[in-house]
């Protein structure tokens, strides 16, 4: 019996697994969005030391893993077992407390539990079951977990962002989203279009506004789904980048001279490009889509 055949008939059914497997793979995430940048922190500050011939002065930081060791509880160590890291179910069992110290847990962790199950069974959903499908899995759980460390750090790993942009043209030498030539070019002209910016901005006004990691990302989105997709992605983030801006700084008193990260309206306008670009250019933009 053809088991994916069973699954792409049953779509309940295939929902219902990916959604509980989106759930695993977002306390993972959540893992990988407090770690990474812990780790990186230390191989920045080694790296530092090295160039400048600077001798340790005392032991680095034991930074965990993205494996291991265990997680704990950040207020009082406590180790958390395996019944206490069940996505969500576990959360809402212990109320959003330590079960040692009762401190609470904040609510981040489970939401992106369930923000990567929801949008994990909509790439399902929207593009069935194939090696297209299986590789936008991996994109969505890459940008949730490149926003979350952008919006905490204001970075964009390397770690992720140039491994995510070689997958992309590999996928598409098979022309799974889009051909390799388009591919390329929109790898290229991702990255020179918001290093044009950032340059041009910093000419006018002295000052930087985005980092080079942003420059990446829009460059692996190019990768992936073709020059083709720029335009909608610059339109949809920049758009949404100031909304969120502007009811931040009016409705919330944001000091507008901090900085706003960019990298998380860049994955998802990506995202909604992804799986929506053709059917949002094709019937709001015609003009555009007559170069896709």
């Amino acid at each position: 019996m053809d088991y994916l055949a069973v699954l792409a008939i049953n779509g309940a059914y295939l929902s219902l697994i990916v959604g509980l497997f989106g759930l695993c793979v977002g306390s993972f995430l959540n893992v990988v969005i407090h770690r990474l940048p812990q780790m990186l922190d230390v191989q920045w500050s080694a790296q530092c030391r090295e160039l400048l011939n600077i001798e340790q002065s005392e032991e680095p930081p034991d930074v965990p893993g993205l494996f291991l060791p265990r997680s704990r509880c950040p207020h009082c160590g406590h180790q958390i077992s395996a019944w206490e890291n069940i996505p969500v179910l576990s959360f809402l069992w212990l109320r959003g407390r330590c079960y040692e110290c009762k401190s609470r847990i904040a609510w981040r962790y489970p939401l992106i539990e369930i923000v990567t199950a929801v949008l994990s069974v909509i790439v399902i959903q929207q593009l069935g079951i194939g090696w297209g499908s299986l590789l936008a899995l991996g994109l969505t759980w890459a940008l949730i977990a490149l926003s979350v460390i952008d919006f905490d750090r204001q970075i964009l790993p390397d770690v992720i962002t140039l491994p995510l942009l070689w997958l992309g043209l590999l996928a598409n030498l098979f022309g799974l989203f889009t051909d390799l030539a388009s591919a390329v070019v929109g790898a290229v002209a991702g990255y020179l279009i918001l290093w044009s910016v950032y340059h041009g901005f910093r000419l006018v006004t002295g000052k930087e506004g985005m980092g080079y990691g942003d420059f990446k990302l829009l460059a692996t989105l190019g990768a992936w789904l073709g020059w083709q997709s720029l335009p909608l992605i610059l339109l949809l983030a920049s758009a949404i980048g100031t909304i969120i801006s502007l009811i931040l700084i009016i409705g919330r008193g944001r000091d507008r001279h901090l900085p706003i990260p960019f990298g998380p309206y860049l994955a998802g306008a990506g995202w909604v490009a992804m799986l929506w670009g053709s059917t949002i250019t094709t019937r709001y933009f015609p003009l555009a889509s007559l170069g896709g």
